[in-house]
């Protein structure tokens, strides 16, 4: 099989011509689409306050992804709440602490991060402040299954706010998703989609790649092939893997 069209799923870039995206299509001489595998909902200040959470209550807020940042902020402005200056944020990646700045203004913030990209460094950040009580806003699915066993075990005071709720897109009719031979997928979600309206779906030499802990957990949980991963020490983002593998796929071809 060659590789000859990749599905990302996720939407494209806002200046394609001027993304990594960009730069393997013209490589590899490949078709690169983006379509994405789920749409996101915020959660309206009525239905926030049916859940009866006081979100001032707690002394943190912990943050997983930059999108779970913009929803619950959205949600905050929607419920014309301030956050105190004395609030902790802590982050699961750098990247995500450096995005908070689009939110708590840089010379006042109490923002902390994992000291790097493995999900073990989160967890003992998260440790190493557990008399903060905390508040962890996720999906209506709720944060994960190891997280809250951690936070449980170590005897961590905190509550799930669910900011955002996620539908599955309609790929059925709307992607042709035997035309592709690469799928790239970016969170835990975007599995669950393909599952979702595939619900017979096999891989067979489809190539799949992931971004993050939670999406290579999710590929393999749903009984698939992981072939590209990153961020790794090697490949810190996902278009340099790829770039690494197509290559090497395009050597083991001739």
């Amino acid at each position: 099989m060659k590789i000859k069209n990749i599905l990302v799923s996720q939407n494209a870039p806002e200046d394609f011509e001027r993304s990594p995206y960009a730069e393997l299509k013209k490589k590899y001489s490949i078709n690169i689409d983006f379509y994405k595998f789920f749409k996101i909902n915020c959660t309206t200040a009525l239905e926030f306050r049916k859940t009866h959470i006081n979100i001032l209550d707690y002394e943190s807020i912990v943050f997983s992804s930059t999108n779970t940042i913009d929803k619950f902020f959205e949600l905050c402005k929607d419920m014309r709440l301030e956050m105190p200056e004395s609030m902790k944020y802590f982050c699961a990646t750098e990247s995500i602490a450096l995005y908070m700045q689009k939110y708590v203004p840089y010379r006042k913030r109490r923002v902390f991060a994992a000291k790097d990209a493995q999900v073990s460094s989160f967890y003992d950040l998260l440790i190493k402040n557990k008399n903060v009580s905390m508040l962890i806003p996720c999906s209506q699915d709720g944060i994960a299954p190891q997280l809250e066993a951690m936070l449980t075990e170590n005897e961590i005071k905190f509550a799930q706010a669910v900011v955002f709720k996620i539908a599955h897109a309609d790929l059925v009719h709307d992607v042709d998703i035997n035309k592709y031979d690469m799928i790239v997928f970016f969170s835990p979600n975007g599995v669950k989609s393909l599952q979702s309206n595939f619900p017979d779906f096999q891989q067979g030499e489809k190539v799949f790649a992931a971004l993050g802990k939670a999406a290579e957990q999710a590929v393999e949980e749903a009984g698939w092939k992981l072939h590209v991963m990153a961020p790794t020490k090697e490949y810190p983002s996902l278009t340099e893997a790829m770039d690494a593998f197509l290559k090497e796929y395009a050597n083991r071809r001739r």
